[in-house]
């Protein structure tokens, strides 16, 4: 059976907490204290209502993820002193009904009958009201916490561009999207997942762009989720992801919301989760990665230039320890001879292979890298340079490494940070010892071997149907505008072909037309 055709099983828990609502208060508000188990942080005030105080009223909420305000001024003094003046005692109507219609004043109030319904309304920050002899009762959206403001991503950050980021909240991520999409055709649609954490994942898109198969899949993909919490959106992009054995993402996630919002006007859908800031991106391609947010606010010259030192980093982060290894141990008739004897002087005092010798390396560095991540801001950059520095002199001077053997790390670990993606930058990590441990035994037979299994298995990657190694592999010639190069605003004229299927012409751009010249110009040219 398929990882997304799993049933949902309910526990004991799950069964026994929805049950409807009693219509005698006292018994509800018993169930909810037991439930919760004396929690300090739940309110619940009880009151009477009406101006003979015959009706009984209570009010639940969690405190800490209201705004005390609203609480105070629209819900508790209006049921307290405003409906006193009401005779709802005398009328022979249904009071819920009457106080929903004609008292409250909150924005969104949403009908409870359920005890499920009820916990996790009172647990997700709103105010619930209950009435005796009703077994129905409303949640009044009133949620407000603390939490961080929009500041600038730290993980992909540009020279030029906006500087805002995602946050925590899921309403703020998704109003920062609307500013910039203002379509109305801009859907969202909001589920808990986690039997535990109900934690709201939103998924958006744009109706009519995006395609609807895609769209349907990602939400089949979400409804099949079967776990106890959600804590971040890397939960999600592990159990939606189309294949678990592979070093390269399938799910593309960013921080920036113009990045998600140019995704979005591509035709792809996103996934927010609440509590976290980096937002999904799917169906996610191999060049995807290789594209930032920067490419876009540029000259389309200089974006073509960045973009191919991009490409060309990532070929020298993957390969240069493993060309180094082969070229020394096994073609050393590759190497110009005066280099040779310059490389040969160097590692006279050696005692270790180049394979040894490079793989010291390479975890030696990746220890720092990790180390200068750990440990505070204020001396994690100082301890990561000094660390490397001292580490590769006194290396060299000890006799353990050679000083080419440096420079080829230095320039590894250097062309791994121009990925614009962290967790692509990982990738090509990981695949480098593999590359390695190839070079040290068949040389560049090995490396060439690598590559050729390399690219099968890209060419055999789909991301939620679409072939991993788009436009290239299949090879759309349209596409070529936007993947490799960065062809001028003008040109970019079309969608992605295998992302959407619908509307694939954007709004038709002519191109800048030179200006005219005067006639005076073009007689001193004729003459």
């Amino acid at each position: 059976m398929s990882r997304f055709s799993r049933r949902k099983r309910q526990t004991p828990e799950e069964q026994t907490s929805s049950k409807k609502l009693d219509k005698t208060l006292q018994n509800n508000l018993e169930q909810f204290k037991q439930t919760l188990g004396e929690s300090t942080d739940i309110v619940i005030r009880t009151f009477k209502a009406g101006q003979t105080g015959s009706i009984d009223i209570a009010v639940l909420y969690t405190s800490g993820l209201v705004n005390d305000t609203i609480v105070h001024d629209f819900v508790l003094d209006t049921l307290m002193v405003q409906i006193r003046q009401t005779p709802l005692d005398t009328i022979e109507k249904d009071n819920y009904q009457l106080i929903k219609d004609f008292a409250m004043t909150g924005g969104n109030i949403t009908d409870i009958d359920t005890t499920e319904k009820l916990f996790n309304h009172v647990l997700s920050g709103d105010t619930v009201v209950m009435l005796d002899g009703s077994s129905e009762a409303m949640a009044i959206d009133t949620r407000e916490w603390e939490s961080r403001s929009v500041e600038e991503p730290s993980t992909q950050s540009v020279v030029r561009g906006p500087k805002e980021g995602f946050t925590e909240n899921l309403r703020t991520n998704t109003a920062l999207l609307r500013r910039r999409i203002k379509d109305p055709n801009l859907w969202i649609s909001t589920k808990p997942i986690g039997t535990k954490s109900k934690t709201d994942v939103a998924v958006v898109y744009l109706h009519g762009v995006a395609d609807e198969k895609v769209v349907k899949e990602v939400t089949h993909r979400l409804n099949k989720i079967d776990i106890d919490a959600i804590l971040d959106s890397g939960y999600v992009e592990e159990l939606i992801q189309d294949e678990t054995y592979t070093p390269f993402p399938t799910v593309y996630n960013s921080e920036r919301p113009d990045t998600i919002a140019g995704g979005l006007l591509e035709g792809r859908i996103a996934i927010i989760v609440d509590g976290s800031p980096f937002v999904l991106l799917v169906p996610a391609l191999f060049v995807n990665f290789f594209q930032s947010a920067e490419d876009y606010f540029q000259r389309a010259d200089f974006s073509t230039l960045i973009r191919l030192i991009r490409y060309l980093a990532f070929f020298l982060a993957l390969l240069t320890p493993s060309a180094y290894i082969a070229l020394t141990t096994y073609h050393q008739e590759m190497i110009p001879t005066s280099l040779l004897v310059s490389l040969s002087a160097q590692r006279e005092g050696v005692p270790f292979p180049a394979f040894v010798e490079a793989l010291l390396m390479e975890i030696t560095f990746e220890i720092l890298r990790e180390a200068g991540v750990r440990l505070p801001k204020a001396v994690g950059s100082a301890i990561s340079i000094v660390g490397a520095l001292v580490l590769g002199q006194a290396a060299v001077e000890a006799g353990i490494v050679s000083s080419a053997m440096v420079i080829v790390v230095s320039l590894t670990a250097i062309s791994s940070f121009v990925s614009p993606s962290f967790n692509f930058a990982i990738s090509i990590r990981m695949l480098r010892f593999g590359f390695m441990i190839l070079a040290a035994t068949l040389g560049l037979f090995g490396i060439l071997l690598g590559l050729i299994i390399l690219t099968l298995h890209l060419a055999s990657l789909r991301s939620f149907g679409v072939p991993y190694l788009t436009p290239m592999a299949p090879f759309i010639v349209s596409d070529q505008k936007d993947a490799i190069l960065r062809f001028p605003r003008w040109k970019l004229t079309t969608r992605p072909r295998l992302v959407t299927q619908q509307n694939i012409t954007r709004e038709d751009v002519e191109a800048p037309k030179p200006p005219k010249r005067s006639r005076r110009k073009k007689r001193k040219k004729q003459k």
